[in-house]
């Protein structure tokens, strides 16, 4: 075959990917719509578009001319020699996806899509009633489908159903890597925290026992995310049940936040963790929309960029020196009476509680521990969904010591399962590590970093994200991108003395 028909086969299989693109990211401003905008009844019909959908894009993605088109481009040295040139990239990445999609059969496909939306429409009534039994059926339904999903798919020898699922989310990932990783983890995040809890000196909770008005919640952390950098031309910002990111290309950026009088932390936090996202997203390069070139690496990697906004930029001394003084413009005297130990400490005081989106730095691990460990419980058949409730609970008193109140603050509180996302929880805590080591190179590259957060200057930050992983779509997998930007394999090691260089000195230990 020559390069020029090759090349012309790779045109093709471009053009093929950005249409399947196009109707992907369709679906998605479908599933934002039912979560931001859409009346409660009209999910029935709601369901159904995005079942069908779903199916056409599944058949488009699977058109047996795919494969061909793959295959030729595969042969071609001048497209696939250099594994980190973009035809490359793209070449694998289109493999990747055209493999996992053709062991799915439609039906299957057009079965999940159809529970996603329906299952996320029951689970957000039974997590307002506080009635797991209101969710228990949809959930038994979406693990018995996740089960026959893994089997389509299959797994290594010497793994496990989980493994087939969680590689959407993290390619090469499985669970027992994840345990490797989270045993030694947890070890050190119980001494932090038995730390922490045992000292004398603890910060102030006033900030986070003020009641402020929502309206001047929302116009606070609209101005947040404008400053730190995310792009109101090229998305929005809205409320939804739990906070998300979504949107079709850089261009069109979908972030969802919520509010609650009593804890601004909690609009503050959420609204950068989703920014994190977004900019992430808005940093794609808009000529690579639709290829995976255009496309973020993995979800661990998205999460590094949405927790190191949400912590290491925004639970920063740094930041709060910047902020602290904004708020009289938006609270006015409801605030004044707030030492900026106030509200610093208040952005960071170590607490075990229930709620994962709101819970703390040195806590936050423990609760993706507990939701991976169950998570494969369910898809090995181990554990009934009918339990689910009690092992949950079970799990919070052994690991945060806590005894769980309810079913909203339980096992209801995450919207993941009842849109079939089971395997993404890790990679949360994969996010945390990735994030603490990239913070770290930025650093040394930017040594004033802190001292422009104090002013109020987040661009750089934002630049060397543009220029270190943004731009680089899905070129390197994300262990290599790991070692690309950082020059060091993935470890616990910087995310622990974040944590601890930060969190000792408030709680008086160092």
């Amino acid at each position: 075959m020559t390069a020029t028909a090759t090349s012309t086969e790779y045109n093709q299989l471009i053009k093929t990917a950005k249409e399947c693109n196009a109707l992907g990211s369709t679906i998605s401003l479908l599933h934002w719509d039912q979560e931001v905008m859409m009346p409660k009844n009209g999910i029935e019909f709601r369901a159904d578009q995005i079942s069908l959908t779903s199916r056409l894009y599944h058949e488009m993605k699977t058109n047996p001319k795919n494969g061909d088109l793959i295959s030729a481009c595969e042969a071609d040295d001048d497209l696939v020699g250099d594994p980190t040139s973009a035809s490359a990239a793209n070449i694998r990445e289109i493999r990747h996806g055209y493999d996992r999609a053709t062991k799915l059969p439609a039906s299957l496909v057009e079965e999940e899509a159809m529970l996603s939306s329906r299952g996320q429409s029951a689970w957000a009534e039974a997590r307002k009633n506080n009635e797991f039994s209101e969710f228990q059926p949809w959930l038994e339904k979406i693990v018995n489908l996740l089960q026959r999903k893994a089997e389509c798919y299959g797994w290594s020898e010497g793994g496990e159903p989980w493994d087939a699922l969680a590689e959407d989310y993290e390619p090469g990932c499985t669970a027992a890597s994840v345990s490797e990783v989270f045993t030694p983890l947890r070890v050190k995040l119980q001494s932090l925290l038995d730390d922490l809890m045992g000292s004398d000196k603890k910060p102030s909770n006033k900030f986070n026992e003020l009641v402020l008005p929502i309206d001047q919640q929302k116009k606070f952390v609209n101005a947040i995310a404008s400053q730190i950098g995310f792009d109101f031309q090229s998305g929005r910002l809205d409320e939804s049940t739990h906070p998300f990111c979504s949107g079709t290309h850089c261009n069109d950026v979908r972030m969802t936040t919520r509010f609650h009088e009593n804890n601004v932390n909690d609009a503050i936090g959420s609204t950068m963790h989703e920014c994190g996202h977004g900019i992430y997203e808005q940093g794609l390069l808009f000529t690579n929309v639709g290829t995976p070139m255009g496309s973020a690496v993995s979800l661990g990697i998205h999460e590094s960029q949405s927790r190191m906004w949400e912590n290491q930029v925004g639970r920063s001394e740094a930041f709060w020196k910047w902020c602290y003084p904004k708020m009289d413009e938006f609270f006015g005297d409801a605030t004044a009476h707030l030492s900026f130990d106030d509200v610093y400490g208040g952005a960071n005081i170590v607490k075990p509680d229930f709620i994962r989106v709101e819970a703390d730095e040195a806590t936050y691990n423990m609760h993706i521990m507990i939701r991976f460990e169950l998570e494969r419980l369910l898809m090995k058949g181990e554990l009934a969904v009918a339990d689910l409730p009690d092992a949950w609970n079970a799990r919070y008193q052994e690991y945060l010591g806590i005894d769980v109140p309810s079913d909203t603050k339980g096992c209801l509180q995450d919207i993941h399962w009842s849109m079939t996302s089971m395997g993404y929880f890790p990679t949360y805590t994969l996010g945390n590590l990735y994030c603490a080591q990239f913070f770290d190179t930025a650093m040394e590259e930017i040594p004033d970093m802190y001292e422009q957060f104090a002013r109020g200057e987040f661009g750089t930050l934002k630049t060397w994200l543009n220029e270190n992983i943004h731009c680089h779509g899905q070129r390197f997998r994300a262990a290599d991108l790991c070692v690309h930007v950082t020059g060091k394999p993935l470890s616990s090691d910087p995310l622990m003395r974040h944590l601890e260089n930060k969190l000792k000195p408030i709680y008086g230990l160092a």
